[in-house]
């Protein structure tokens, strides 16, 4: 095995552990399927040591100043920001995400959400509230305490610290869990956490999520929690939840997301908009993604055949090659879900125009490869219309009157993201007041705004993240009333 990180320990109360059952999992490269890695295959007893440990450390972090929060979770950014190029090649190994995009938003996106938190620290104030005359009516904004963050697959840091950079600044700790299918990166934000912040604030139990996920949900200590992934997932941490106590949960789950273009637009920028939007760089394996592309009947073939044409000439190849513009989906079984969906797109009557396979060539024998993918002639519906698939797989759809358009894209129960084009800003407005969306782009794709608010409607979730909403929604409010007279 040649591994491509050298900690294969977790973090429980400051130090860096293997399991209480000594059990591994083992992490395999999607681009040629070869083990590289391990980390601990906790358990329930691990995620009691930590978060007991959290219950021991949060009451001390949230009485430092904000400032002083705001100090160690820079040094937390700078310990992080030095070691962004190993926590890189680690990541693209571990979860066939292409290097170039990566690069630019991964680790620089965990770094810069620390510090944004760390900037909003010292604005978690209350209210005044003239509620009688002679007394004085106030609020605060106090911590819950025990925070769990369970993080995706696709965006295994990035998640784990830019979304629990809110809950430190807020003064609770927290207990993340990493995917088990890419764990490997947070072995190396283990070390930095212990090296940069106080013992218990930040910790790390890796595992699977029937075990580790589970026991956090349910642990009672823990009253909030914070989750991305699909909407099943979602339900059974809700439901998980309410068994064992009554807990602030927020969800950003799904998306099977529009991208509505109207005539008055140019062929050629659409295609490439549409291409982009689809985050192929990560083999499509985002929520936000515009996986449904809806174009007016007047431009519909015009578009299509561009977009066919630049799907077709993507190159896919190692992800770790500069050049590769597409890698491997991230795990066996999430090929064969994706497989899935095209095999039923194909039974539906969709029009296949490129992808829906393996790659051909002896570079792609090894690997959960999946070549990018358009549909065309795609109906409302049709299960490709309806259901995501989480992976390089696009569907084109044509509409005609602007009604038509609305009930086509709000035909599904998500409602994360939605993209419209149009020269035309009153239609713009019009179409994204109707859209049943929580993140909407006029004239641009998949694009994230830190301090812009981020979530769905529908089955896509429950609150919002990145931005001031994020930071009160790790805080309770309670009222203070003083009776002066």
């Amino acid at each position: 095995m040649q591994r491509v990180c050298k900690s294969e320990r977790m973090l429980i109360d400051g130090e860096l552990v293997e399991s209480v059952s000594g059990q591994w999992l083992e992490s395999v490269n999607p681009a040629t399927e070869e083990p590289i890695g391990r980390v601990p295959a906790g358990t329930s007893a691990d995620v009691d040591l930590a978060v007991r440990a959290a219950e021991r450390a949060w009451p001390a972090w949230a009485a430092l100043t904000p400032m002083a929060r705001a100090e160690a979770m820079h040094r937390f950014a700078d310990a992080i920001a030095a070691r962004a190029d190993e926590i890189l090649r680690i990541e693209v190994s571990d979860t066939g995400n292409t290097i170039r995009p990566m690069r630019q938003i991964d680790v620089p996106s965990a770094v810069e959400s620390l510090r944004y938190y760390a900037g909003l620290a010292p604005d978690l104030r209350g209210d005044s509230i003239p509620a009688s005359t002679g007394n004085l009516h106030f609020t605060v904004h106090e911590p819950y305490g025990v925070v769990v963050r369970i993080a995706p697959f696709n965006h295994p840091v990035m998640f784990a610290v830019a979304r629990t950079a809110a809950a430190l600044a807020a003064g609770n700790a927290v207990v993340v869990k990493p995917p088990e299918t890419s764990p490997l990166s947070a072995m190396v934000l283990a070390e930095i956490a212990r090296d940069t912040l106080p013992p218990g604030v930040f910790n790390i139990v890796t595992g699977e999520g029937h075990e580790v996920g589970d026991a956090l949900v349910r642990h009672p200590a823990v009253k909030r929690i914070a989750f991305i992934g699909s909407p099943e997932t979602g339900r059974a941490i809700q439901r998980s939840a309410a068994e064992t106590g009554v807990k602030h949960v927020t969800l950003e789950l799904g998306g099977k997301n529009p991208m509505i273009v109207f005539p008055d637009c140019d062929p050629e920028r659409i295609a490439d908009a549409a291409v982009f939007g689809m985050n192929f760089s990560w083999q499509g394996q985002s929520c936000g993604s515009l996986s449904r592309i809806l174009l007016h009947e007047d431009i519909y073939d015009r578009v299509l055949d561009v977009i066919v044409e630049r799907v077709a000439a993507l190159r896919l190849g190692d992800p770790l090659s500069e050049s590769t513009d597409v890698g491997p989906v991230n795990s066996a079984g999430h090929r064969q879900r994706i497989m899935a969906h095209c095999a039923n797109a194909d039974s539906d009557g969709a029009r296949r125009m490129t992808g829906g396979g393996q790659p051909d060539g002896e570079a792609f024998r090894k690997g959960y490869w999946v070549a990018p993918t358009v549909y065309a002639d795609v109906t409302s519906d049709m299960r490709l219309w309806q259901q995501e698939v989480f992976g390089p797989v696009m569907a084109v759809a044509r509409w005609r009157d602007f009604d038509e358009a609305v009930a086509m894209a709000n035909a599904t129960e998500y409602g994360l993201t939605a993209a419209v084009w149009t020269h035309n800003i009153n239609a713009a407005l019009k179409m994204a007041q109707r859209v049943r969306s929580g993140h909407i782009w006029i004239n641009g794709s998949s694009m994230h705004f830190l301090g812009v608010p981020f979530g769905g409607m529908k089955s896509s979730g429950v609150g919002r993240e990145e931005g001031r909403e994020e930071l009160l929604s790790y805080t309770e409010t309670k009222t203070i009333n003083i009776m002066l007279s």
